[in-house]
């Protein structure tokens, strides 16, 4: 009896609502709004959740790049101060010797870079330091050199064919591709090419400076001109090997001995233009206190190649050839080598060349000896012979 009065009682409660609500209307409207506050809510929430996360998503973005920029400023500014401090960094720079391109070759295997007739040998500028040589013979003695030891390339030396000294240029070794491919176009054209790797540089012992590279040229000069007697010998530079070429010819005409000629390919004034001028410094130039933290570094490390200044002391014919897309020694300071070289008290009446090559020709700064004219242009300038018919 108490379960069916209570049943009966909220059956009568719930009567007694539905027919207040019928009768006013406005508070049924009240009531259902009342009701749906809470479900609108509930859908609401994760959509507002979302939408609050976007702004959120953007903020952590932006933050990002901001600290990337950051640490990328932060490492711009710090390299300038590391540099002045550590000059011995600027030097690696300059000299590249630890970049040895390319790499895995064998460079007492010069046959390996289709140099079939050329002895790879070892000599020592210096008690305890070895560095290493190439000597490549005449292309038309090629057949007779297969099989040869150390004494017969030596014997040819003596031959009628002139002899280059051929000075590289940093990085990599005497085995770099494009200088393999001017040996060949120089061996063609009936030269004995001797090249070696400065101290520092491929399997040579030692360490470089400007001072061992220059002590090395002229150590090797010395030793062939032991050899030639009284034949032809011109030294050629390229790029810092110009450095080294003019430091050389200025010794050796200081001594009273300069030699028959002297060609730069790809050179600049001196270390402190050409750092200047490299595409690696284009972020930095233009900073202020760029001399300062950069170029004097170079020179704390008693580094000049100051070509510019050798050509006043120089008393041979010096023939300068240059790509005019040259980006790494840009052609305006092969030219401006040039215009110093002909207004040189000591080079009057020497003859005194320069050989532009067209952008148009896409030599850029390794690639002259790709010239079909190179042959043509060495002979008419040195007065030999092209195609080894000396």
């Amino acid at each position: 009896m108490r379960k069916r009065n209570n049943s009966l009682t909220a059956e009568h409660d719930s009567a007694t609502t539905g027919t207040l609500l019928d009768s006013d209307p406005d508070l049924k409207q009240r009531t259902d709004r009342g009701a749906a506050v809470p479900t609108a809510g509930d859908r609401q929430r994760p959509g507002e959740n979302r939408g609050m996360g976007k702004p959120f998503r953007r903020l952590g973005l932006v933050g990002k790049l901001k600290r990337i920029v950051l640490w990328l400023l932060v490492v711009y500014v710090s390299i300038p101060f590391i540099i002045k401090l550590c000059p011995s960094i600027q030097a690696k720079l300059v000299f590249l010797n630890f970049v040895r391109m390319p790499y895995f070759i064998d460079l007492k295997r010069p046959l390996d870079q289709g140099l079939n007739h050329t002895h790879n040998f070892y000599l020592e500028p210096e008690a305890g330091l070895k560095i290493g040589v190439w000597h490549t013979v005449p292309a038309n003695m090629w057949r007779e050199a297969q099989g040869k030891q150390g004494d017969w390339f030596d014997a040819m030396l003596s031959s009628a064919h002139p002899v280059i000294l051929y000075l590289h240029g940093n990085a990599g070794t005497r085995g770099g591709d494009h200088r393999v491919q001017l040996y060949k176009v120089l061996s063609s054209s009936g030269y004995h090419v001797v090249t070696f790797d400065y101290r520092g540089w491929g399997d040579s012992d030692g360490s470089p400076s400007e001072g061992g590279m220059t002590s090395d040229a002229l150590f090797i000069y010395d030793w062939l001109k032991q050899r030639l007697d009284k034949r032809l010998l011109y030294i050629w530079g390229h790029s810092l090997g110009t450095g080294v070429a003019t430091n050389l010819v200025r010794r050796l005409c200081d001594r009273g001995s300069p030699p028959e000629a002297l060609i730069l390919e790809s050179p600049f004034t001196n270390i402190r233009e050409e750092a200047k001028s490299h595409p690696f410094s284009m972020l930095y130039r233009y900073l202020p206190g760029f001399d300062w933290f950069f170029l004097d570094a170079i020179t704390a490390n008693n580094i000049r190649f100051a070509s510019d200044e050798n050509v006043n002391h120089i008393s041979c014919p010096v023939l300068i050839l240059h790509a005019e897309d040259d980006s790494v020694v840009p052609f305006y300071l092969g030219k401006k080598l040039y215009n110093m070289a002909s207004q040189s008290k000591s080079l009057s009446g020497h003859k005194v060349q320069f050989v532009p090559f067209p952008s148009s020709l896409a030599y850029k700064h390794k690639f002259i000896y790709r010239s079909p004219e190179l042959p043509n242009i060495l002979s008419d300038f040195l007065g030999t012979a092209p195609s080894g018919t000396q």
